[in-house]
């Protein structure tokens, strides 16, 4: 996917800053936002600060950073215990939350007329549900005319944090999915076919009949496929949008040091909570020679622009992550 570069200004810094320059990469996720987030630091900042963005992938975002080549990292996949240690001296820092949606191509059924479960899901990519007139996705969608269409599941080709949450939800749904396939930013689907970046799985979905794929949410609105409604764990069918995926954080009561939080499948009392819900993290090191200029890039993310979330289907950052992430960001 190409990248997002943007140019950041700011005029009451001193000449010399004036050529400071900032380079990440990562998330496609968060690819979307991100674009604000440069064009909004661009005008509060006035000409002092370009920033350059690679939407590449989580696992290709956690690579660039580890071996340096770029000053910051994106990944909606916290760090492995291993890529922390490779990583050398690196933070992640939550600093945005959205969902990840269930995106499907059928011919004749209306964008918000499909209702999955998380064991249906697990089927599906599992392999072992293979037609859209299944027996157990009628059951429930009654009313909904569900083709005899072979279904095509689709997945991530490329290292990804998408696929990290969409795959960490599924090992909490079914203890095989855990033990066989598992999650991880790339994971050995039984079946499917890639697509590269949110926006290849996108494509994919949109151009192939029958198909099903895991997408951010923001991809979905843009390209305006059908969106399932997904049942959590009180039961409701719930979509992924920002009443949903903000009901998912109220479960955060406390951010551990390393900042890594799950809120997908849950519990039964956040009764509007989207199950596929996921934080997602800058990742950035201690001592680097951009401290200054990162301090002000990923402070202005957190703050001022948070408020271009919610037209891509951002939630709201909980103030406890938000008092995390700059605790974290002090202490560059």
């Amino acid at each position: 996917m190409a990248a997002v570069g943007m140019v950041g200004c700011m005029a009451t810094i001193s000449t010399a800053a004036a050529s400071a320059s900032l380079t990440g990469a990562g998330s496609t996720l968060v690819a979307p936002l991100m674009g604000n987030w440069i064009n909004g630091f661009e005008a509060r900042t006035g000409g002092a600060i370009k920033v350059t963005y690679g939407s590449v992938g989580s696992g290709a975002g956690i690579a660039q950073i580890t071996a340096r080549t770029v000053d910051f990292g994106a990944s909606d996949a916290p760090m492995t215990p291993e890529q922390a240690a490779a990583c050398g001296n690196c933070v992640q820092i939550p600093w945005a939350v959205s969902g990840v949606g269930i995106g499907y191509n059928i011919p004749g059924v209306k964008k918000a007329k499909l209702k999955l479960t998380g064991k249906v899901l697990t089927a599906i990519y599992f392999g072992k549900i293979t037609k859209w007139n299944d027996p157990k996705i009628k059951k429930l969608n009654p009313g909904v005319h569900l083709p005899g269409l072979t279904i095509t599941p689709v997945f991530r080709s490329d290292g990804s944090g998408t696929t990290y949450a969409y795959t960490h939800y599924l090992s909490k749904i079914s203890p095989a999915w855990k033990n066989t396939v598992g999650f991880s930013t790339s994971v050995a689907f039984p079946t499917g076919v890639g697509g590269k970046g949110n926006a290849g799985v996108t494509a994919v979905v949109t151009t192939t009949p029958g198909a099903i794929g895991y997408i951010e949410a923001s991809y979905i609105i843009a390209a305006g496929i059908g969106a399932a409604a997904v049942q959590n764990e009180a039961g409701k069918f719930v979509y992924p949008n920002l009443t949903n995926i903000n009901a998912a954080t109220e479960m955060v009561k406390h951010v551990p040091r390393s900042n890594e939080i799950h809120i997908d499948n849950a519990p039964k009392k956040y009764k509007l909570a989207y199950p596929i819900s996921t934080f997602t993290y800058c990742i950035v090191p201690h001592e680097s020679p951009k401290k200054s200029e990162l301090e002000q890039f990923i402070k202005y993310n957190l703050t001022t622009g948070q408020k271009y979330g919610a037209a891509l289907d951002f939630g709201t950052m909980p103030k406890i992550v938000v008092r995390a992430a700059e605790h974290t960001l002090a202490g560059l």
